[in-house]
């Protein structure tokens, strides 16, 4: 099929070996590329009950279908494999510059399994794939190591490289993999994976060119969209202190239509963390360990993180290839490291959150040290600052004490605290060590009640997004295969995104309506989330970039560009059925592996159990449990169990993966 390389590399790290195999054009028509067609080889390739950091285990690096087809905004990469923090299918998704680099070296995905038996660096240039000595490169956090193997290439082409830091060798579940100097796959614990494999380091540095089927209409559609991108800007007089404004209105409790271009120039003048001022006021952003609101984080101290401030540090932006918008910036902290010509990608709104108000900090400069500690340590943001937070509480509440924490007194506010637990938590230090594998397994080792305080979903703690404001983002977080992630679907996606231009059975949201709507458990709520998980599904193995779907359909036409570089001609149904497809052999993993769909919607204070007191979500509860139920109804699974029915299974195609059985291989041929 055009747009993909028609091949896959399997690396035998215990052996040493390649493999390469062909992909026939239907697996391509069934589950197109990225994240789609990683699931389904993965499902074969990985063994029904195998250690998630054990050699079983296989780690797969996918590229989408639409990557270098000249389609703008579609350079986006996908890491899958059983995640160690959740037990089911664990995927993560990353920009910079490895998605188009895996294409190069003529691949749509590359898989490894085994565990070298000493640490390794992957190598694939236009003289074919190796692996090389990685000896000297570990115990080195992930932005040196990758500078050090760009210092050393001696070839013509710039490599791409995807590396681990010292969190994820010494295995932490909340352990990410780095590319392009910090951009971040950082959720499920992949890093750990990765860690497990001793696998340090991927260098990509190939040659191959993508063809697209119909090269002229990419262009067109790119060409038109790009256009449009460069001619929306924000006015220069507005401010960041002006975005509360816009939270309040966003947080208004009529729902209006909207187009979600406009967001596209926000995010070109301040990227995500525009929302820090806008979700504080209207309850999106969580605050004091979910349990807090803006009266204990009022204006004077969430302004500290005014993206203007942020903005002032910006050395030159960050694109990820193929982007047109340009969310990224790389950012002098120099003054904030104590030394001069330290750079850093600019922190992201999750990051400054849950470092910041998840933490009740107001300090600037130590979400800027947090993020690098992240970055080069190799944890993610979102795991780190909410466990974080998490102790905090639980020192504040005297479940633990100085003597538990080795003598650390934590405190909300106290930023200096926090820098030296997220040290200690890379290093497997201490009270780190108790710390390092998220809020989960750190309730499960304190106890003493701890675990109410325990904020996460399947064991994956949420993105920085409350779901008593957005009730579809706490279905995302309860009901997605990969749990607790907030680039699912929401209402606020699927009302910008305008879906049901696109997908008949998605409901139309034409005209003003009730925000208390979106409380309700109704077939409605349950057809859009589930509409939008389909489209999201679709999205990832294009290799397509949320923001871009955020500018809506209607304007980044995603279907368009699918149909252009593939040739297949689909209509918008038939491209959701493929996201049904993969959403559903998504889930199917999890029952594989003996998960239960129930246990991972979560209870407590995320769904307002109980209620907050204060704010604008004050007295809030979410009836979650049945919002999901809709939600698993309208992907055609059991309402009760979250199963996909027999009759679901056949009607996609993938009845006979209903059984679980591993099989020979996907039919993909060597």
């Amino acid at each position: 099929m055009k747009a993909a390389m028609g091949k896959l590399l399997f690396v035998d790290l215990s052996k040493g070996s390649f493999e390469e195999r062909a992909v026939p054009d239907e697996l391509y028509r069934d589950w197109l590329g990225g994240a789609g067609l990683g699931v389904r080889v993965l499902f074969d390739e990985i063994p029904a009950g195998a250690d998630p950091l054990g050699p079983d285990n296989v780690l797969a690096f996918m590229s989408g279908i639409l990557t270098g087809t000249g389609a703008v905004m579609a350079g986006r990469w996908t890491a899958l494999a059983k995640s160690p923090l959740t037990g089911g299918i664990g995927d993560s998704n990353c920009g910079g510059d490895l998605a188009i680099a895996i294409k190069q070296c003529g691949y749509d995905g590359i898989f490894f399994k085994g565990r070298a038996a000493t640490p390794r660096v992957f190598v694939c240039d236009a003289e074919g794939p190796r692996l090389e000595d990685g000896a000297t490169l570990w115990g080195r956090d992930a932005l040196e190591t990758e500078a050090a193997l760009k210092a050393a290439w001696t070839g013509k082409r710039r490599p791409a490289v995807a590396s681990i830091g010292p969190a994820a060798e010494k295995l932490s579940l909340i352990s990410g993999i780095s590319n392009d100097g910090g951009r971040y796959a950082g959720r499920s614990g992949l890093g750990a994976v990765m860690g497990s494999k001793r696998l340090k380091a991927l260098v990509l540095a190939g040659t191959r060119q993508v063809q697209a089927a119909d090269p002229e209409k990419v262009r067109a559609l790119s060409k038109d969209y790009t256009a449009r991108v460069k001619a929306m800007t924000m006015p220069a007089f507005l401010r960041g202190r002006f975005l509360p404004l816009l939270g309040r209105l966003m947080g208004s409790k009529t729902v209006l239509p909207m187009d979600g271009f406009m967001s596209a120039g926000i995010m070109k003048k301040w990227g995500t963390n525009f929302n820090s001022m806008t979700g504080a006021v209207n309850g999106d952003t969580p605050l004091a360990n979910w349990g807090g609101s803006v009266k204990d984080f009022p204006r004077r101290r969430f302004l500290h993180f005014d993206p203007d401030l942020i903005r002032a540090r910006e050395v030159k932006k960050y694109n990820c290839f193929s982007c047109v918008i340009g969310c990224g910036a790389i950012c002098d902290m120099s003054d904030f490291a104590g030394r001069e010509g330290v750079h850093t990608h600019k922190p992201e709104y999750e990051t400054v959150t849950t470092f910041g108000g998840l933490c009740l900090a107001d300090d600037l400069g130590s979400v800027f040290r947090c993020n690098d500690l992240c970055n080069r340590g190799g944890l993610d943001t979102i795991s780190a600052g909410s466990t974080i937070a998490f102790a905090v509480e639980c020192f504040e509440k005297g479940i633990i004490t100085k003597e538990d924490t080795g003598g650390l007194e934590l405190r909300w506010g106290d930023s200096a605290a926090v820098e030296r637990l997220l040290a200690m938590m890379i290093a497997r230090e201490g009270f780190g060590a108790v710390l390092a594998d998220g809020v989960r397994k750190a309730s499960e080792r304190i106890g003493r009640g701890s675990e109410a305080l325990a904020v996460h979903s399947g064991g994956q703690e949420p993105g920085m997004h409350d779901p008593r404001a957005d009730p579809q983002m706490g279905v995302s977080y309860a009901a997605d295969p990969t749990p607790g992630r907030h680039t699912i679907s929401a209402a606020s996606y699927y009302n910008v995104a305008r879906i049901w231009d696109f997908v008949s059975w998605a409901p139309p949201v034409t005209k003003p309506y009730p925000k208390s709507r979106e409380y309700l458990p109704s077939e409605e709520e349950g057809r859009k989330g589930a509409a939008g998980a389909c489209v999201k599904q679709v999205l990832d193995a294009a290799g397509g970039c949320l923001f871009a779907l955020a500018t809506g359909l209607t304007n980044w036409r995603l279907f368009d560009f699918l149909d252009a570089a593939t040739g297949l001609k689909r209509s918008g149904d038939e491209y959701a059925e493929a996201g049904r497809r993969i959403q559903t052999l998504r889930q199917l993993f999890n029952l594989r592996e003996g998960l239960d769909p129930r246990q991972t919607i979560p209870k407590g204070r995320l769904v307002g159990d109980p209620p907050l007191v204060s704010g604008p979500l004050r007295g809030v509860r979410l009836d979650l449990e049945g919002l999901v139920a809709e939600h698993w109804a309208a992907l055609g699974w059991d309402r009760l169990s979250g199963r996909p029915t027999p009759e679901t299974l056949g009607a996609l195609g993938i009845g006979e993966l209903g059984a679980w059985q591993p099989g020979p291989g996907v039919g993909v041929g060597a």
